[in-house]
């Protein structure tokens, strides 16, 4: 069982939006978001001026998928002043970085590795700098020293809105716990799962081809760029669905599944028929 954690957000300009700098009050580790429209304000942030893991956070050009960059640098703001000139994709920046300004440039490149390594697994955003390459050969302390500061990253990033390295299911699809509803429907044939996050439709879930009259441009849109970006592909009889995709809503997902507009509540039936609406809103 995970225990409780105190996070701390400060906002120096009194922005919610801006600048802004999260800790877990116990550990050393500080994660600075960094709006690229206030990046002035953000590279005079002392905190930038050390050795840390960076973010880059942004959309594929193909628009509406998630992209990263992720590094490491000996200066974050030097760094960062390069790929605000160099990188077109990104819109937010989070650099990681120690508040005792302990980290090296080698726990840097074992947490760049590792971030990439996790973000690769997990699916979730698309990687602008590819696979992790070769685990750095360090001590075994300074791995376990690693570990925690990651897991403090991992939370931080989370927090503020990135789960970069939490994959969309958490859990075993075959546990008890586990309720999966799925939608048939014009040729869909599709399965997922309600959570956190609002529902995540499964991998290997078959779409409907074409949209209908009733879909929303929003929709089109939506089914439009997943086929860009090779999250949806052709297949016999419909579109297959190649990774988990988490949506906003059961709507929104039902919709994507079926082309046409869509009561997502009512669309998402279990084993034994009931609807997503009975299972979780009509509960006694």
């Amino acid at each position: 069982m995970k225990s409780g954690k105190t996070i701390q957000i400060f906002c120096p300009a009194g922005e919610p939006r801006g600048v802004r700098i999260a800790e877990i009050t116990t550990r050393i580790v500080q994660a600075v978001v960094v709006p690229r429209a206030k990046l002035d304000s953000g590279l005079q942030r002392p905190e930038l001026e050390n050795v840390g893991l960076y973010f880059l956070f942004g959309e594929s050009e193909r628009g509406g998928i998630q992209v990263v960059y992720i590094g490491e640098a000996e200066n974050c703001c030097t760094r960062l002043k390069e790929h605000n000139r160099k990188k077109d994709f990104w819109n937010i920046a989070v650099g990681i970085v120690s508040r005792t300004g302990s980290f090296t440039k080698a726990h840097c490149k074992l947490l760049e590795w590792m971030a990439i390594d996790r973000a690769n697994r997990a699916g979730r955003y698309e990687l602008a700098n590819g696979n992790a390459g070769g685990q750095p050969n360090v001590p075994e302390w300074m791995r376990s020293d690693v570990a925690e500061v990651f897991e403090t990253a991992e939370v931080l990033l989370a927090t503020l809105g990135f789960p970069i390295f939490e994959p969309a299911i958490h859990a075993r699809l075959d546990s008890d716990d586990i309720s999966i509803f799925s939608c048939k429907r014009s040729g869909a044939d599709a399965r997922g799962i309600y959570n956190e996050e609002g529902f995540v439709v499964l991998a290997g879930s078959v779409c409907r081809t074409e949209t209908t009259q009733s879909a929303s441009d929003g929709v089109a849109r939506r089914r439009a760029e997943m086929i860009e970006s090779g999250v949806l592909v052709d297949h016999p009889g419909g579109l297959l669905l190649k990774r988990d995709t988490p949506f906003s809503s059961p709507s929104a997902a039902a919709a994507v599944v079926t082309g046409s507009s869509a009561n997502g509540w009512t669309e998402w039936r279990n084993g034994q028929g009931q609807t997503l609406d009975d299972v979780i809103r009509k509960q006694d």
